[in-house]
This record gives structure tokens, sequence and C-alpha cells, in this order.
């Protein structure tokens, strides 16, 4: 392991291999990356749907997707390794006049940034994902350039371009102390050794708090459970008329349940109102139940199925649920 480098990046999931990268084009080569498991993407990278989108309410956020998408779309030609992308759309149902009319302001600025995104009636929503319910819709927004990615792909992609052109990557080791001189950074501790660096990337996601903690820095990011399931539908199922043809991820706004096609399966999740900031990962089966309730009512095929397996993952949530990108204030 290098015992110097201009920038050193904690976390190895999509957004620090996407940094690592990033820094490379720029021609910052002398990086480390460290991600304390074994492999990389096996944090909340390796446990989520892997859906993206346009559809955001702030300018800022749309102009990450923006960006991101545009290269996911030329992914092998520009970063050098292919990508599993289907853009078949985000659906958003929306059941309220209120949430109709917040989705109608969203879809104003999207579109003044230059997304081609739609209102559309229940009817067309029903005709895009085959076997929807739409009871109690009144409209729904559509981004079809909106869509699911691999995340392992993505990652792994980033990460193999950074190396090529000189970053290191280190797995198998944890950061353990972040050393701050007069307010500046100057090092990074490790189970593997101390690098000198006057730079240092917080991209651990739901663990940033801990780590700005070692360099005196509070962060307020806090780890939030979500499940995800896959459910298997019966053969007959998947080849009728009622069932999801393409990766089009539907959300229903109300409940935040959601569902794309995965293979001949259904993946499909739901924010639990309910639950409390941790590290725990294990699968409350219990939490089905409420889930199993609305995806009967918005996706009936899934009566008819079995749920396969399940896993949950950690999203990384902060005040106001967007990002926190820049440098901090107390430490340069």
């Amino acid at each position: 392991m290098r015992s110097a480098a201009d920038v050193v990046i904690i976390g190895g999931g999509c957004m620090g291999a996407s940094t690592a990268y990033h820094l490379s084009r720029l021609g910052i080569r002398n990086v480390v990356l460290i991600e304390r498991e074994r492999q990389l993407a096996t944090g909340s990278t390796g446990r989520n749907a892997g859906g993206v989108r346009h559809q955001f309410s702030i300018p800022e956020n749309i102009a990450f997707s923006i960006e991101s998408i545009h290269l996911m779309e030329r992914f092998e030609d520009e970063v050098g390794y292919p990508l599993d992308f289907h853009q078949d759309g985000y659906l958003f149902l929306l059941s309220t006049p209120e949430s109709v009319s917040t989705f109608e302001q969203n879809i104003a600025l999207q579109q003044s940034l230059g997304v081609e995104v739609e209102l559309l009636t229940p009817a067309e929503a029903a005709r895009l994902a085959p076997g929807l319910n739409v009871d109690g819709v009144i409209a729904a927004s559509y981004c079809s350039r909106d869509g699911i990615a691999d995340p392992n792909g993505l990652t792994t992609g980033f990460a193999r371009a950074a190396q090529t052109a000189g970053v290191e990557i280190e797995r198998d080791t944890e950061v353990t102390g972040i050393t701050v001189d007069a307010d500046r950074i100057a090092g990074v501790t490790t189970t593997r050794g101390t690098i000198a660096t006057p730079v240092v990337v917080n991209a651990a996601g739901p663990h940033a708090a801990r780590v700005a903690q070692l360099a005196g820095v509070n962060l307020p990011v806090e780890p939030l459970r979500r499940h995800i399931f896959i459910a298997q539908p019966p053969a007959a199922a998947v080849a009728g008329a009622d069932f999801p043809e393409t990766h089009l991820m539907a959300i229903d706004f109300a409940t935040s349940f959601y569902f794309h096609r995965e293979g001949a399966n259904i993946l499909f999740g739901m924010g639990d109102p309910d639950e409390a900031p941790g590290f725990d990962m294990t699968v409350q089966w219990d939490f089905l139940d409420s889930v199993v309730e609305v995806a009967l009512t918005r996706l009936p095929v899934l009566a008819e199925g079995t749920i396969s397996h399940a896993w949950a993952g950690l999203y990384a949530m902060s005040p106001d649920a967007n990002a926190i990108i820049g440098p901090v204030e107390q430490v340069k």
C-alpha cells in the first residue's frame, strides 16, 4: 500500500469508484481507494434495486442525473467496460390531487432542464405496465430515459478503469483513524498501515457519519434499513398478458411500494415509515405482510407467486433526504 497519496477515498461502492475514475480522468492518479470488505460494491451499492432516474424535485439532483445517465448510456465507449442498463422508464403513480400538483411542478422544472418527462392518464400508465392495477390512480409521471442499471457492473467498470490509470484499490482494509493537523487533513490510518494525504473523500454511504467522526466532524447521516423481495410467479403468468414485459420501474407514490421485472421474476419493496435508524441488515419477515397488502393491490399477479428470497440494505439518509457533497467547514 502506498505511504502517501494526493487523495484517499474511503468506501468502495459506486460513489467511491466513480470518484476514483473521474479523478484519474482529470490526471489525478496518485489516489488510494480503501474498502473494508473483501470485494467492492458489497454494501448499499450491492443491495439496492438499481434504479436511476431524472425525476427529482431540485435542480442539483436533476443535473446530477442528466450527467450520470448520459454516462451510463455510453458507458462501454467511455469507461471501457460493458454495463447492463435498461432504459424502460420510471412510472410514478399518483393518487391525490396534492401529489399531482407537486409532480406537475416537478415536471415543469425537469422539462426546463431538458428532461423529456410527461404526465399520463391512468389508462396510459396501465398500457406501459401490463398487469398494473391503476384503481385509485388519477395520474402518473413518466420519463422513458429513466431505468435500471447493474450497480455491480457500474462499480466494477469504474474501478477497473481507475486501476488501469494508476489508482490503487485496497480491499479488506479498514480505516481506523484520520489525522488532522491544524484543522487540515494530514493522513489516514488503516489496518494495513498509514497513508499521508492532504485530501480525504468520505464515500462511506450509511457509515459516513462514523468516518467523519474520525476527523472530528459531525455529519448528519443516518442508516435506514430497506427491504427488497423477489417473487417468482408461475410460468403461465410470465407468459400471460398481465405480467410486466419490460424493466420499467413502477412506484406507488402514496405508499412508496415499487416493483420492476427482474428476469422472469418481480423485484419489489416498500419503505417502512416506522423504521428506526440502525445498522441491522437482517430481513424482518413480519414487514412482508405490510408490503404484500399493497403489492397485491397494485400488481395482482403477485398473488400467484412465491417469495424466492429477500435481503435488506442500508439507505444513507440526510436531514433533507438529499446528497451531502463538497468540503466540510471544520476541516480543510
